[in-house]
């Protein structure tokens, strides 16, 4: 049995708030610089726009600076070693802690209210949501998705029945991004959840956007058809933040579960390009 001192997580939590919103991912920046240079000669204010998507990237790196004011809701996927003990506390505080601390001594915007209704803001971006899956070893990875709200109120979620199958799945799709996409800062990264229930199909989605841009699904047939959305959505013609032209998303990943024989579940969760995520290991 490893013992880990709850602080050891707070402190490792403190710093990955702070430096997943100030750097782009490496993937994402290959792809926006990859489509300014797909765009040269074609539209200039295309161009234009992916060339200071990747300038604000080179600026909040060097200057330690949010890449959007919106800091998002603190979303954390954690797989969390049997083996691995820890010490003053649990985990669920300590994470919650070292939001508190990366968000507030950072200066980070503080985005949560404590209800929904009342709206009062909590001030310090907490609480956060922490989803845990138990592995086996000695270890904790964290990894950090901060999701604006821009982002998240274009993505949604439809109960279909299974007799639209797959063109239904994508029909649904493609109108999700048709009526939400220019709200959310494109080019996009889009995840869909297929299966699994009323419940679990949004986190479904949402975990997909973790995946590197570039990856490929380990499903031949959902490879394919993350292509066939691919090609579906960039022919849209919404573009970069919504100026027409293309590219409209960068990648589309899918993710499936086992569902009830009744059921049909599909989430749709839209990210903007401002993809930020990172991850640790303890």
């Amino acid at each position: 049995m490893r013992k880990i001192e709850s602080s050891t997580i707070t402190n490792a939590v403190k710093d990955l708030c702070a430096k997943s919103n100030y750097n782009l991912p490496d993937d994402v920046l290959k792809s926006v610089n990859a489509s300014i240079f797909q765009e040269l000669g074609v539209s200039r204010d295309i161009r234009d726009i992916l060339e200071q998507i990747a300038d604000n990237a080179a600026i909040a790196k060097k200057e330690k600076i949010p890449l959007c004011q919106d800091t998002g809701t603190a979303n954390f996927f954690v797989k969390l070693g049997k083996d691995v003990y820890i010490e003053d506390g649990n985990i669920y505080d300590a994470i919650n802690k070292g939001v508190v601390l990366g968000y507030v001594n950072n200066y980070l915007r503080k985005s949560i209210v404590s209800d929904p209704i009342e709206r009062k803001n909590t001030m310090d971006n907490t609480p956060s949501n922490i989803y845990i899956d138990i592995i086996s070893g000695d270890k904790i990875e964290i990894t950090f998705l901060p999701k604006g709200g821009g982002s998240e109120n274009a993505s949604a979620l439809k109960m279909l029945t299974p007799s639209v199958g797959w063109e239904g799945v994508k029909e649904f799709t493609l109108n999700v991004v048709k009526d939400k996409g220019r709200d959310a800062c494109p080019p996009l990264i889009v995840g869909v959840g297929i299966g699994g229930d009323f419940a679990s199909v949004g986190l479904l989605s949402k975990r997909t956007l973790l995946r590197e841009i570039g990856s490929v699904n380990k499903n031949t047939f959902y490879a394919k058809k993350e292509q066939e959305l691919f090609s579906e959505i960039n022919k849209l013609n919404i573009g970069p933040m919504g100026m027409g032209g293309s590219p409209t998303v960068f990648a589309v990943f899918i993710a499936t579960k086992a569902t009830h024989i009744a059921s049909l579940p599909v989430a749709v969760s839209i990210q903007c390009h401002s993809c930020r995520r990172m991850k640790i290991s303890i």
